[in-house]
């Protein structure tokens, strides 16, 4: 059940519009991830607009941006930062990193090594880094969107399963269609729009519309569905790993904000059925034998939802 959409949430998603052509879902999602304090990691193809997505969510919210590269040789301090000793002060400074920002982009995560993936983990859990035993916090809000490329990419590796249960949502951008390339080749001959994008909302906007979030209301049947969701996960026949009470947290939180996106203060069935595959999914490891049959993650969060009975309850506004 879709209202009408909160205002400012419509300001931001329009003026992504603007640069964006034709991905307006992930766009969403994307925003729905930030306002709920989570994290985004986007899987396709090179060139399908998976930065630009990133770099004008960042500009509409005023957001300080800072991009991460990952390649083969980063190692972790790149990431986070190091403490270099100052020859004038006789003591060591912190140089920050470019995690010490509000929206991250870390492009191509899964071309560097585990050892340098994980020292994203920190940050996105606990919002500080520490390098050499001194604890930095991070800027609030602190927002990680990262992509990757297909893990069957020569020079890949694939992102350890505690990294993964960190993103809140995983998805993936697809290509356009040919009227909506034929737009994007417009906009590109005249100039890149990107450059001239324009903030809509202040981060401080932007920060009450995540305490907002939390106002939400969620039913505890609907608590109980998400907790049987998890359960049945964890007992499939074709599943060797389960999503973890981290990813119920997950579902719970994601779909406050798709509920308060759309002008209400309460979560229905409908928000959790939309929003499960893009938080369950990328939080299950598959059997072997199910891989080689050709079963997805995704297949296993359908049947699950399939099979469970949806809560019938009474809405109070």
């Amino acid at each position: 059940m879709r209202n009408q959409m909160n205002p400012t949430v419509e300001r931001i998603l329009g003026n992504i519009d603007k640069v964006m052509t034709g991905k307006r879902n992930v766009a969403e999602l994307s925003l729905i991830a930030l306002l709920a304090g989570g994290h985004v990691l986007l899987e396709d193809v090179p060139g399908v607009g998976k930065t630009m997505m990133v770099r004008a969510l960042a500009k509409s919210v005023s957001a300080k941006f800072r991009r991460i590269q990952f390649t083969p040789d980063l190692l972790p301090s790149d990431v986070t930062g190091v403490s270099i000793y100052n020859p004038k002060e006789m003591e060591f400074e912190f140089r920050p990193g470019p995690i010490m920002g509000n929206i991250i982009l870390a492009d191509e995560i899964n071309r560097t090594s585990p050892k340098t993936q994980s020292a994203l983990l920190e940050g996105m859990e606990e919002h500080s880094v520490t390098v050499d035993g001194v604890t930095h916090l991070l800027g609030k809000p602190f927002f990680v969107m990262a992509t990757q490329n297909p893990i069957d990419y020569e020079g890949t590796y694939p992102l350890p399963e505690a990294q993964l249960d960190r993103f809140l949502l995983k998805m993936k951008m697809g290509y356009p269609a040919p009227e909506e390339e034929m737009e994007v080749l417009n906009r590109a001959q005249r100039n890149l729009p990107i450059e001239d994008l324009q903030p809509v909302v202040s981060l401080e906007d932007l920060r009450d519309l995540q305490q907002s979030i939390k106002e939400v209301v969620v039913d505890d049947t609907l608590k109980r569905y998400i907790v049987e969701l998890a359960n049945r996960t964890r007992g499939h026949s074709s599943v060797y790993l389960g999503v973890s009470p981290r990813g119920s947290i997950a579902l719970m939180k994601a779909a406050q904000a798709y509920a308060f996106i759309y002008g209400r203060d309460y979560v229905i069935p409908d928000d959790i059925q939309y929003l499960a595959p893009f938080v369950f999914a990328h939080r299950i490891i598959l059997k072997s034998e199910a891989r080689f049959e050709g079963i997805t993650t995704e297949d296993v969060v359908n049947r699950v939802l399939a099979r469970v009975s949806v809560p019938v309850q009474r809405l109070v506004k």
